[in-house]
């Protein structure tokens, strides 16, 4: 129950500034010690769609996203940003924004020492979008010291640093966990528009129903091999099943060995 892994031809026309990066991943390989974690894995996102990442505890989800971020150096494969590989060149990572499930800050600085740190980073050219500071309502939070803010006020902190410096590759793991009905509506919204205005977002969750509703493709990772890779309606479909929760349980289940 595989599809075809969807195709970007490298190169052609200049990319514009906001539009969604185009990310290419080819026989991606990594080992540890004996653990053969990601298996040759083929993918690619598409600008302007929200791709939902799923998968099983164990699956290389993370470390794939770690090889995207040049967190993990793969033994194998080729990863291409708008059909530039990447490499130990940190450069064109600046185009990725990443919010990580557990995000971890100085306990000492506050918000806004931390949002100085990163620009300060950034440089003083960099464009920066504070949307989901007032969004968030964060603002009259960030001169604490960020240990003295709360689960939910940091995971706030973390989506909007997140798509701070306007990236167009947004990598996002469990990006709603700890926020409550009001934040995460207002965070999904945001999802939206800048899917709507061309952006490449990479979801990563194990709520089903979020994935149903924000994502247009689907990545299932089992054991190091990407298991489909697709619309999430195909997927549906072909399993004859009602909702994406259970065509992603029967994908699961039939790639137990």
């Amino acid at each position: 129950m595989t599809a075809p892994v969807l195709r970007l031809e490298p190169g052609g026309a200049a990319t514009p500034a906001h539009a969604g990066a185009r990310l290419e991943v080819a026989g991606l390989r990594k080992r540890f010690g004996r653990l053969e974690v990601l298996q040759g894995v083929d993918l690619a996102l598409v600008p302007g769609r929200v791709t939902a990442l799923v998968g099983p505890n164990g699956a290389g989800k993370s470390t794939l996203v770690k090889s995207v971020l040049g967190l993990v150096r793969p033994d194998g494969g080729v990863i291409r940003l708008d059909g530039v590989p990447l490499g130990e060149d940190p450069r064109p990572r600046g185009a990725i924004g990443y919010m990580p499930q557990l995000p971890r800050f100085p306990e000492n600085l506050t918000g806004t020492e931390v949002l100085a740190l990163l620009r300060g980073l950034r440089g003083a050219a960099a464009a920066t979008d504070e949307t989901l500071l007032d969004r968030f309502r964060l603002r009259d939070q960030l001169g604490k010291p960020v240990r003295a803010l709360s689960g939910g006020t940091r995971q706030k902190l973390n989506a909007a640093i997140a798509f701070l410096f306007q990236p167009r590759l947004l990598i996002l793991d469990e990006p709603t966990a700890g926020l409550d009905p009001a934040a995460s509506a207002v965070l999904k919204d945001r999802i939206r528009e800048l899917q709507g205005r061309g952006r490449t977002i990479l979801l990563s969750s194990h709520v089903m129903s979020e994935l149903e509703d924000l994502a247009q493709d689907l990545v299932v990772l089992i054991e190091g091999r990407v298991r489909y890779h697709g619309p999430v309606r195909d997927l549906v479909q072909r399993t004859g099943l009602h909702g994406l929760e259970r065509a992603v349980a029967a994908l699961l289940e039939a790639g137990r060995p």
